[in-house]
């Protein structure tokens, strides 16, 4: 699940007298969302702040590029992996990435249910989410009530607003998702 340097992003370019000059890269909102929406409690994601690049390091490879392991004794793919940790662990152009319990994926499934115009709906989706299971419950009645979609664009949007504050409190410019430059 590890991601490394493969991660897409724009570069934005001033036009000098007879040159151009490379600035600060604009980061793809989208890619941002894509690398949150994948995080657990197993791996964490960093934002390269000059070049843009993004990383996702397993909490074992992470805790090895801290304890200086030896990495001949992994396997080849986690070896790169262990060195981009080591980067990321030692240079100060890294910044974490809104983790899982930034994200309050609870918070966001609660306003969902707030959300829902349909009385009925709402108040079974809030009672369902009370409680040991709550993901599970909500899960099937979003798919029950036929607001599947719904939710999945709710929770996009959100993710994407939580990302929008993330690089606007570190100030790292971006590119929303319909090409639209900020920052």
């Amino acid at each position: 699940m590890a991601s490394g340097t493969g991660n897409r992003f724009i570069w934005i370019l001033a036009q000098g007298c007879n040159s151009f000059s490379i600035m600060k890269p604009l980061v793809s909102i989208k890619d941002v969302v894509d690398e949150m929406d994948v995080l657990s409690d197993e791996h964490s994601a960093f934002l390269n702040r000059h070049t843009g690049e993004l990383v996702t390091l397993s909490r074992e490879e992470l805790s090895a590029a801290e304890e200086n392991d030896d990495i001949v004794d992994y396997p080849e793919w986690q070896r790169e992996m262990i060195i981009k940790a080591k980067e990321v662990i030692e240079s100060d152009d890294y910044l974490p990435l809104p983790s899982k319990f930034d994200i309050h994926e609870y918070h966001i499934m609660e306003d969902f249910c707030y959300a829902v115009a349909d009385d009925k709906i709402r108040e079974d989706l809030l009672d369902k989410i009370r409680g040991s299971g709550a993901f599970r419950r909500f899960k099937d009645a979003i798919q029950m009530n036929g607001i599947e979609e719904d939710w999945y664009s709710f929770r996009q949007e959100a993710l994407e607003k939580i990302a929008i504050e993330w690089l606007e409190a570190n100030k790292i410019p971006y590119v929303k998702n319909d090409g639209r430059k900020c920052q």
